[in-house]
């Protein structure tokens, strides 16, 4: 009606407003010939000259439109059929069959037409859907209508009732005048009553109108199976939903399906905030759950929710199976209905976007299964996102889900899903430094996997264990799980399994220095992966490739990998795997003297790493952003970020990257001048690396000792340190050893003596 009054004087023959009826309780549609018959009267003519049938008289109104432009508002239209004007407004339309006949044709007319339901069958027209209120215009809304002195759109109760009302103009306008007509009412009063209501929309009417009322106009227009669709779509315990969910929940075919979620999203019941997606509002909902409350049975309710939980379990098995990194035992309990249709998941990333897309929505049937008490679909539905979680976290969310699991495990007495529950907590603990839990969940785990004889749960048991004891050190103890992971993957023909170890081995062999290994290792993986059109894993296995060879030199390889790998990761949408791979690059570009391009990657990599909480991460990028500030003599900043990246290593019981850490920390005290404090880091980086076995970080220490007694003037000393290290760094490869070189030919050149001699001796 306001935009009628804005268009009026761009319509000189007039206006006219036509109520069509198309959802008004106790009125039928207006006919299209009888409304054809109000317009002729209204505009002038004779009763005597109306002609008889509607054919007819959509000719004469056409041409008497022609010559007097008018405005019309056809208002609640039942269909397109119904219609054709001027400035008309036609209110309340039916559909697009009652509005066809009365639109004018050719002339200057201006016709508005408001209806319930989408209009699609009307051609050339521009649709206008009036979505719920924005937050601020909604509050405003609720002051200007509930006229209050002295009340503003910020007060908290006003935002509160809006949003309790989810910014839908209907309700608010009850509320409203609710407080309008109830002057003792408070706004934070009415606030908490709507909050504490187990039914809104009891609270949602004022004398002959309601919310509930009005939500039924609509689905009173729906055929049976419609409305039973829109009813059991209450059900559902998250807030959006495919056609696939749908057929599984309405117990029909995909088709039908989204032919029923169409019509829904027609009559304005669900909204469509992405493509195949829908939604429903949360009164809207509560509407849809009174009614399959009162209509029902159930048992029939009980079907269609046992249904939905089937489809998102079955899914989540075959999405996790593709994305995991080894086969998947103890996948949970086996559906129990045969559904009408899944979806198509070819390789990895198609899985993981289907993961990322319904997380929420398994995750609402997790806490559903979880308040009922159902522990086998707690199991099931864990297993199905631990992949998930894993990866993207948060991990103290990936926790408590899988604790809540190993509790259904016990109170149901099943040992494999225990065993493949402790296994993935195992590894969350590993992520988030709790070494000692973590240590205690994998030995469990892989009793509980021989016990059953089951190697496949074994062999992964034992790989997560050589990961957690690669970052404890203990590098005799990590190179013994993994390889027997690989035997056991070997003995079993599972090729997945025994790449996907050999690629964590190759990572140890990185860790001690062993670069040829390393390579090896990972060469071998990435060919499998390649050969079976792994993405993911080739990403991973070019990450680690990368990293190595960066550290023998070889920087233009290593970028190329790792690029390589970073395209693959962004492709998927994989954080973790970009951070990784961020924080290697910024560690050549370091290496390569490209310090604004280092410092991009590492600092894009760190905001990632604490964004999904990922501890290591954050300590390894930490420790590179200090060397960065180092070189570009930020003294401060250098320290202050290398001290955090030694407390998160400490915390998470990572000794091998410590030494790293340390030995940085000694050489930016030599640079200050604090030559005690130098030597008191690398003496402690040398003890550790000496304890655990790791020779890259024994010589930086020896290396960084050298330094120290050459800035003293003790000569002999520093040349004795410079040439044990040297000696490592040759024998494992590092390209670290150019640099010694150079510093020990620098040395002799002052005291005389020659390079060769003191090895000799």
């Amino acid at each position: 009606m306001h935009a009628a009054h804005v268009l009026a004087d761009r319509c000189p023959g007039g206006q006219v407003f036509l109520p069509l009826h198309g959802h008004t309780p106790g009125r039928q549609p207006a006919n299209p010939a009888d409304a054809l018959a109000s317009l002729l009267l209204t505009i002038g003519l004779p009763a005597g000259q109306i002609p008889a049938d509607l054919e007819a008289r959509t000719g004469l109104w056409r041409d008497r439109v022609a010559r007097r432009p008018l405005l019309l508002v056809l208002d609640d239209a039942a269909d397109s059929e119904q219609v054709r004007l001027l400035l008309l407004v036609l209110d309340d339309a039916a559909d697009s069959e009652q509005v066809r006949p009365l639109l004018p044709g050719a002339g200057g007319s201006v016709v508005l037409i408001t209806s319930r339901r989408r209009l699609t069958a009307l051609d050339d027209t521009a649709t206008i859907s009036l979505d719920i209120l924005p937050p601020g215009e909604a509050a405003e809304l609720l002051v200007r209508l509930a006229v209050r002195p002295g009340l503003s759109s910020s007060d908290p109760g006003v935002r509160e009732i809006t949003r309790l009302c989810g910014c839908l103009p209907l309700a608010i306008a009850m509320v409203a005048r609710q407080l309008y007509h109830h002057p003792a009412w408070t706004v934070v009063g009415r606030a908490a009553e709507l909050a504490a209501a187990v039914d809104r929309l009891e609270h949602l009417a004022t004398e002959n109108l309601s919310a509930a009322a009005a939500f039924d106009l609509s689905y009173q227009d729906l055929t049976a199976g419609q409305q039973r669709l829109f009813r059991r779509l209450a059900l559902h315990p998250g807030t959006h939903i495919d056609a696939y969910a749908a057929a599984a929940l309405d117990g029909t075919d995909l088709t039908t399906a989204r032919l029923g979620l169409e019509a829904l999203y027609e009559h304005y019941l669900l909204a469509e905030p992405a493509p195949g997606r829908y939604r429903m509002h949360d009164l809207i909902a509560e509407h849809a759950a009174a009614l399959t409350a009162r209509h029902d049975s159930d048992d029939d309710r009980a079907q269609a929710a046992g249904r939905l939980l089937d489809y998102y379990q079955r899914v989540a098995a075959l999405a996790d199976a593709l994305i995991c990194d080894e086969t998947r035992t103890a996948p949970g309990p086996t559906v129990r209905a045969v559904l009408a249709a899944v979806p198509v998941l070819g390789d990895g990333e198609q899985a993981l976007a289907w993961l990322r897309t319904e997380r929420a929505s398994m995750l609402a049937c997790l806490d559903q299964a979880t308040a009922t008490g159902q522990h086998t679909r707690v199991i099931a539905l864990t297993a199905g996102l631990a992949s998930l979680l894993f990866r993207d976290g948060p991990w103290d969310e990936a926790i408590n889900r899988h604790a809540a699991a190993i509790q259904a495990a016990q109170e149901t007495d099943d040992r494999p899903g225990r065993a493949a529950t402790l296994t993935e907590l195992g590894d969350l603990r590993h992520a988030t430094g709790d070494t000692r839990n973590a240590a205690l969940y994998l030995y469990e785990a892989l009793c509980i996997w021989r016990n059953l004889g089951d190697r496949a749960g074994e062999a992964r048991a034992l790989r997560r264990r050589g990961n957690l004891r690669s970052t404890a050190g203990d590098w005799p103890g990590a190179v013994e799980d993994l390889q027997a992971a690989i035997d056991i993957a070997e003995d079993i023909g599972d090729r997945r399994a025994k790449a996907w170890t050999q690629a964590q081995l190759g990572e140890v062999h990185e860790r001690t220095a062993d670069y040829t290994a390393a390579a090896r290792e990972l060469g071998e993986a990435l060919s499998h992966y390649r050969d079976a059109s792994d993405r993911w894993r080739q990403a991973l296995c070019l990450q680690r490739l990368g990293d190595v060879r960066g550290k023998t030199g070889d920087h233009p390889a290593a970028a190329r990998d790792l690029h390589e790998a970073l395209g693959i990761f962004r492709d998927m949408g994989d954080r973790l795997g970009q951070a990784n791979t961020l924080t290697y690059l910024g560690r050549v570009r370091l290496e390569t003297d490209e310090e604004p391009t280092a410092a991009q990657h590492l600092q894009e990599a760190l905001d990632i790493h604490q964004d999904i909480g990922h501890l290591e991460g954050q300590a390894i990028t930490l420790g590179y952003l200090g060397r960065l500030h180092q070189r570009k003599g930020a003294y401060p900043a250098a320290a202050q970020h290398l001290h955090e990246a030694l407390e998160i290593f400490r915390e998470i019981g990572d000794r091998g990257s410590e030494v790293g850490v340390l030995n940085d920390c000694g050489t930016l005290n030599i640079t200050r001048g604090d030559l005690s404090q130098a030597r008191s880091y690398h003496q402690q980086a040398l003890d550790i690396a000496r304890q655990i076995g790791s020779p890259r970080g024994e010589a930086a220490a020896l290396a960084g000792l050298a330094q120290c007694d050459r800035a003293a003037g003790n000569a002999a000393a520093a040349e004795t340190g410079f040439r044990q290290a040297l000696a490592i760094f040759r024998r494992t490869g590092s390209a670290e050893g150019a640099r010694v070189a150079a510093e020990l030919s620098a040395l002799t050149s002052t005291t005389g003596t020659e390079p060769g001699q003191m090895m000799t001796r």
